[in-house]
Parts: C-alpha cells; sequence; structure tokens
C-alpha cells in the first residue's frame, strides 16, 4: 500500500494556511490558485477511479471554500493513488500552488 501521508499533510497545510489567511490575500489570487490546483487534483481522482469517465470539473463556490475544496481533492485523489511517481508529481503541484498563492 502506498504512503500517501506526504500529500495529505501538504494539502492540510495549504488548507489550513488558505482559513488562516486575510480576505485580501485571498482576492488577490490565493483562492483562484487554491481552486485551480483542486481542480487538476479532483481530474487526477476521477481518472484514476474511473479511466472510461469524462472527469467533471469541480465547481466555484466561492473563495472561502477554496480550502474546503482542495482538502476534498487532495484527500481523494490519496485514496485512489497507486503510483510513486503519481503521488511525487501530485505533491509537487500542491507545494507549488501554496507558493504561488503566498500563504
Amino acid at each position: 500500500m502506498l504512503d500517501t501521508t506526504p500529500l495529505t499533510r501538504a494539502v492540510d497545510h495549504f488548507a489550513d494556511r488558505l482559513r488562516a489567511a486575510p480576505q485580501s490575500r485571498l482576492q488577490r489570487g490565493a483562492a483562484a490558485e487554491a481552486l485551480g490546483v483542486a481542480r487538476e487534483l479532483s481530474r487526477r481522482a476521477q481518472r484514476l477511479e474511473d479511466p472510461s469517465a469524462a472527469p467533471r470539473e469541480m465547481p466555484d463556490v466561492g473563495m472561502f471554500a477554496a480550502a474546503d475544496q482542495i482538502t476534498v481533492a487532495g484527500h481523494d485523489l490519496a485514496l485512489a493513488l497507486k503510483d510513486e511517481a503519481d503521488l511525487a508529481e501530485a505533491l509537487t503541484l500542491v507545494q507549488e500552488a501554496q507558493k504561488r498563492a503566498g500563504v
């Protein structure tokens, strides 16, 4: 079984930083960055779970939900991952998005 703890920790840390961020930071792009990576993580999870189905896009439900969206998408992907390379790639995506978000 693949240990996805590094991914879930990174996702949880990003989400915690978003929750602690001021509204102005969320408005300046942190929430949009989080939503973008949440959508990508969600697409990856959906492809692993059902490769024949077209992935559904995670909706934009507002900047205050971005932390929850990245948490859900990241944990869903962590459950679906089977490959070490996919795990490393997802972890890099989350870490780089957090840096771009500035939180």
